[in-house]
């Protein structure tokens, strides 16, 4: 799973994290856009390794409360489908 994970994180673009958010009606600024962007193409590979390491509490600065809510309990998700 984690090659599959691995080969669209390659592919995605800041266009891919818009629509995501559009589709889950989240109202984003495009500096939470480039900020989850970022991340994830820089930090991929260490939240795959071993998920329990990553705390989204520590990026909470960098969303609206709304945001950082949704984040939370998405992270909470995929971290129970990646172990």
């Amino acid at each position: 799973m984690n090659n599959l994970i691995e080969s669209f994180i390659k592919r995605m673009t800041k266009e891919d994290i818009i629509k995501f958010a559009s589709k889950n009606n989240l109202k984003t600024t495009s500096e939470e856009i480039d900020f989850v962007f970022n991340f994830i193409k820089n930090n991929y590979q260490d939240v795959l390794k071993d998920p329990n390491k990553f705390d989204i509490t520590l990026y909470k600065n960098h969303f609206s409360k709304d945001n950082y809510l949704f984040l939370e309990g998405l992270v909470n998700k995929y971290k129970k489908m990646i172990i």
